[in-house]
């Protein structure tokens, strides 16, 4: 299984994403790596976990917590039938660049750097601090960061976190790879709001448009296209929490027809731009 990057962005309105996942293998991305932390709590059920160098089994649901490029298996892949997860994936410095250097943190600072082995933890914090993981998909903003630090806490102090990863082991991400699509992800982020060169995009690559379009492709298995207009969405859902018009926030985040926007903005969301910025309030 060829290990893959994958691009993360955080939600409107937020410096974390959550996803709360009901259906098994609803992810493009099985075997691979991001830098961002993350925490997968699975409510309930058997199933496979591979992380780094781990390969095991959990039972009655699954609670861990995943450092930075460290690779690993979706666990709802390979998963039949009734299946349910909630993700939070963060930057370490998701509040800030020092953050974690607040001295109220220290406890906290620890688990981040015991997270580069992969941590999963016993039944006793997954009975504790799941609710709260199964509460996050519903909370305001506000509320939510509340109870994600509240869950850092109570991990930091876990007792029964158990590493996965074996430490020292260092897997070859390739860092030119690395350098490559960060290049074409910082192209997307200065210039979705303008027609996208492709031939500029693949130049800064080092390929030509079609070997650019495939490599792309295998290494998110999302199209160029897909991506973009993924995150054109996810700006417009930024600015939907404005009082700028559906067709203004269209324009703004490149799109240069209103019904490509609505098509392209229910496609990624569900929902239609109006029906999203009703939720808000709602």
């Amino acid at each position: 299984m060829k290990l893959q990057f994958e691009k993360i962005e955080p939600e409107a309105g937020s410096s974390f994403r959550v996803i709360h996942g009901t259906e098994a293998e609803t992810c493009r991305v099985y075997w691979h790596y991001h830098p961002e932390y993350e925490i997968v709590y699975i409510p309930f059920g058997n199933g496979q976990r591979r992380v780094g160098t781990n390969l095991s089994c959990y039972e009655g649901g699954e609670l861990v917590f995943i450092g930075p490029n460290l690779p690993h298996l979706n666990f709802s892949y390979g998963k039949e039938g009734e299946y349910e997860e909630v993700v939070v994936q963060m930057r370490d410095d998701f509040m800030g660049e020092s953050f974690l250097e607040k001295p109220e943190l220290v406890t906290v600072r620890k688990l981040f750097e015991r997270a580069h082995t992969g941590l999963t933890f016993g039944t006793n914090t997954k009975q504790l601090v799941g609710p709260w993981l199964a509460k996050l998909p519903d909370q305001l903003p506000f509320e939510r960061l509340l109870t994600l630090l509240q869950i850092l806490q109570h991990l930091a102090d876990a007792s029964d976190a158990e590493p996965l990863h074996a430490d020292g082991v260092q897997f070859d991400l390739n860092p030119k790879e690395q350098e490559r699509i960060n290049r074409v992800c910082q192209y997307v982020e200065q210039h979705y709001a303008e027609p996208v060169n492709i031939h500029a995009v693949a130049d800064l690559a080092s390929l030509t448009v079609p070997a650019f379009c495939r490599y792309f492709k295998r290494m998110t298995h999302l199209t160029f296209t897909d991506f973009v207009n993924e995150y054109r969405v996810n700006q417009a859902r930024r600015m939907l929490h404005s009082a700028r018009t559906v067709a203004d926030v269209s324009f703004a985040v490149g799109f240069n027809n209103l019904s490509h926007f609505n098509k392209t903005f229910r496609a990624v969301t569900g929902q239609t731009p109006g029906t999203y910025r009703k939720s808000l309030v709602g």
